[in-house]
């Protein structure tokens, strides 16, 4: 007898007609024409059934900020971050925690289940830290919240960073953070890095840096990154996020750096929302687009994601915790329209970001969480193209959130697009 059982599902591997049987939060039976009652059926009726999205690059303490306490209108970067030096003075715990639950609702209706937040850790009173750890507290039945440790004034920059830094993590933050190129020079910023990856080594944590989030082709903290990954032995453990300059880089470097990256096991993650809105800013006519190199990591094996980053605060004025709209945009800015790639960028918001995350029993497999999203669309393609309605999202083997079915999707011929809705209503 099980909990719950899906029928006719389609699966991201191409696998169609699959049953799913949940038993006690756990997935415990994956075949097609699956025998045994349930006391819940839904019939996906061909439709693409997911493990949950996963964010692992966002900022929680500053989401739904917008306009507080002012716009940034040159749209770069550093007003952002002056944006938010003003309003950081002006926080107040319970206002972090409503806003951030505000949008880890938001996040559960669109099948997001599992987000990396960076939290700013410049800030005397740890005001930010005190509020997302309460906040993990809060959604822990249904998002699984990771916290990083961020210096976002600079590890050395700010003073106060290092102890602060220390204090957040004794406080239960669950990731080592830094953005070296705000640093005030080259050598601090290189200099951080090692710091920042010494403290993880030794308290046995995982890092996930700001890396080169510049157009500057010089900033090459990814290089000293990558240098630390092997020489503390951390392999598997550490991401570099945004990494734009490398966008700009000289080929012939970047053929040198991304074997060296591959051979560390250096994670990297893209947020192409912000990357293609804020890089290139200096430029006149050509432009660059400023997202990393993710499809020629990808050929040397690197673990990629693409990340959210932000909704709704002082960098990006837009974002609705859509990862489908972040797959979209990813897949055009890197040019990635072939099929195989297409589907690829699907797993940069599934299956990459859980594994940089070290999510514990992740994905549609027998003994795995019963947590996965029903989407109105045929296959991950299909997914991407028409930001496909929720459904039905699942945690722990119960239905969690639903919507209603699109009419106006469109779909090929011959391809199902269709679910009885009735049957996923909300609970």
């Amino acid at each position: 007898m099980f909990d719950l059982k899906l029928t006719n599902a389609t699966l991201p591997d191409g696998r169609t007609g699959i049953d799913i049987g949940i038993q006690d939060g756990r997935i415990a039976a994956l075949e097609p024409n699956l025998a045994g009652d349930s006391s819940e059926t839904i019939d996906a009726a061909g439709q693409l059934v997911s493990p949950p999205f996963v964010d692992c690059h966002f900022h929680m303490d500053a989401t739904l900020s917008l306009g507080l306490p002012r716009h940034n209108e040159s749209g770069l970067l550093l007003e952002g971050i002056q944006i938010w030096g003003e309003l950081k003075p002006l926080l107040t715990q319970e206002a972090v925690v409503q806003r951030a639950l505000d949008y880890c609702d938001l996040a559960v209706s669109q099948g997001l289940l599992a987000i990396r937040t960076h939290v700013d850790i410049c800030d005397d009173r740890l005001l930010g830290v005190e509020a997302l750890l309460e906040v993990k507290r809060q959604v822990a039945p249904y998002i699984e919240l990771q916290l990083v440790a961020f210096p976002q004034d600079g590890y050395f920059r700010s003073p106060g960073a290092v102890d602060l830094l220390n204090r957040a993590l004794d406080m239960g933050v669950d990731v080592v953070g830094g953005i070296p190129h705000f640093e005030r020079t080259m050598g601090d910023g290189a200099a951080s890095v090692t710091a920042l990856c010494e403290i993880a080594a030794e308290r046995g944590l995982l890092v996930d840096l700001h890396c080169d989030e510049t157009d500057d082709p010089l900033s090459r903290h990814i290089e000293t990154l990558t240098y630390e990954t092997q020489r503390l032995g951390l392999g598997g453990r550490v991401n570099g996020s945004h990494l734009t300059s490398m966008h700009s880089m000289d080929n012939y470097y970047v053929s040198k750096l991304l074997p060296l990256m591959a051979e560390a096991g250096v994670s990297a993650t893209a947020n192409p929302l912000i990357n293609i809105g804020i890089q290139g800013r200096h430029d006149t006519y050509p432009k660059r687009r400023g997202m990393t190199r993710i499809p020629e990591m990808l050929t040397y094996g690197i673990t990629c994601a693409f990340g959210h980053d932000c909704v709704m605060d002082p960098w990006y004025s837009l974002g609705q915790g859509d990862m489908l709209e972040v797959a979209s945009m990813g897949l055009h800015v890197a040019q990635m329209t072939s099929r195989d790639a297409m589907r690829t960028c699907f797993d940069l918001v599934t299956n990459g970001p859980a594994e940089i995350m070290h999510l514990d029993g992740y994905g549609i497999e027998i003994g795995n969480k019963a947590d996965m999203v029903l989407l109105q669309a045929a296959d991950p393609i299909e997914a991407i193209r028409l930001k496909a309605a929720r459904l039905a999202v699942i945690k722990s083997g119960k239905v969690i959130a639903s919507a209603p079915r699109r009419e106006s999707a469109l779909s090929l011929p011959g391809r199902p697009n269709s679910v009885d809705a009735s049957r996923v209503g909300p609970r």
